[in-house]
């Protein structure tokens, strides 16, 4: 039988887990952020509560934990705050705003903080299917930020379409293998427009000292799909890279050849396309291990899946709500 070990106010929208999974925020309709605390497998404590933004929280996200407890929260009223934790030594928590980004009114869709060697940085991307990346000046300092570059998540500048409605967005970061790799995330959206929906991999060139496009994931004869989650597997080993994307036709499992000493672009290949959920898909992870990926969606279940030896994917278990 399910047990619930966290109890939350009406309104809660978004949460996300620590690396420890000892500690959980989540971000309300009202624009408040809460923290639990982990004081067994199954007691957590509401332990902090503010204000954080005048709209709803879309999304909210813990920063690499060699940064101590730092949170990013983005919300509808087009506003990213990012928070530290403040030792005063208190029983009670205290959080302190770092920083507050406000460059227009659009909606901010997703977060995620990505470590690189050039530092810690943050890609958020927008209801206008515009990405903006935010980089820390000072690791010890994370008062001090500034916007590194702008762009829409398309490959070419010159390519012009309507005006765009997106419903929500999908940002992974390569997760790191080794320190000195260079920043690369796939970003993709649920839109009304296909050439801002189709999945893309971008990567900083430190020569021309801009980020571009390296990767689309698109198969000839079908146009670009509505993403509604991306997930990007940690790399033990494998002589190729693999990402998990969710759109409104299922998951399709993508293996990606990506090698730092050429030029020439990725290889692709879409492996699989994994179906079995009554519904869409929102929300995606892979284990430590990049070997099972769990999939969440509107059918109440969440659904496990790993490749056998023979290189094919299946699902191996479902869990259902009670």
């Amino acid at each position: 039988m399910a047990k619930a070990i966290i109890s939350t106010e009406d309104g809660v929208h978004c949460n996300a887990w620590n690396y420890s999974g000892q500690r959980m925020a989540g971000g309300s309709l009202d624009g408040y952020i809460h923290i639990f605390n982990s004081h067994g497998p199954s007691a957590f404590t509401c332990i902090s509560k503010w204000k954080a933004h005048n709209g709803s929280i879309v999304k909210v996200v813990w920063a690499p934990p060699e940064y101590g407890d730092v949170i990013a929260a983005c919300s509808m009223d087009g506003t990213v705050s990012i928070w530290e934790e403040v030792d005063e030594d208190t029983e009670s928590c205290k959080w302190r705003l770092c920083n507050h980004f406000q460059e227009g009114a659009v909606p901010a869709l997703d977060i995620q903080f990505g470590n690189c060697v050039s530092g810690l940085k943050l890609v958020v991307a927008y209801a206008d299917g515009h990405a903006k990346i935010y980089e820390s000046l000072d690791s010890l300092e994370l008062k001090r930020w500034r916007l590194q570059a702008e762009f829409q998540n398309v490959n070419s500048t010159v390519e012009r379409f309507g005006k765009c409605s997106c419903l929500t967005a999908s940002i992974a970061w390569k997760p790191s293998a080794i320190v000195t790799q260079q920043p690369t995330f796939i970003l993709g959206f649920n839109s009304n427009l296909p050439h801002l929906n189709t999945a893309k991999i971008w990567e900083f060139m430190e020569v021309h000292q801009r980020w571009h496009p390296i990767a689309e994931f698109v198969v000839p004869g079908e146009n670009g799909e509505q993403v509604n989650a991306i997930s990007w597997a940690p790399n033990i080993g494998r002589p190729y890279e693999l990402i998990a994307i969710a759109s409104n036709k299922g998951v399709s499992i993508w293996h990606i050849e990506l090698d730092p000493n050429t030029n020439e672009r990725p290889l692709l290949n879409r492996v699989a396309t994994l179906s079995g959920h009554l519904g869409e898909i929102w929300q995606m992870d892979w284990d430590m291990g990049g070997m099972t990926l769990a999939t969440s969606g509107n059918d109440g279940t969440v659904r496990l899946w790993q490749s056998n030896t023979n290189g094919m994917w299946q699902e191996v278990a479902v869990i259902e709500s009670s």
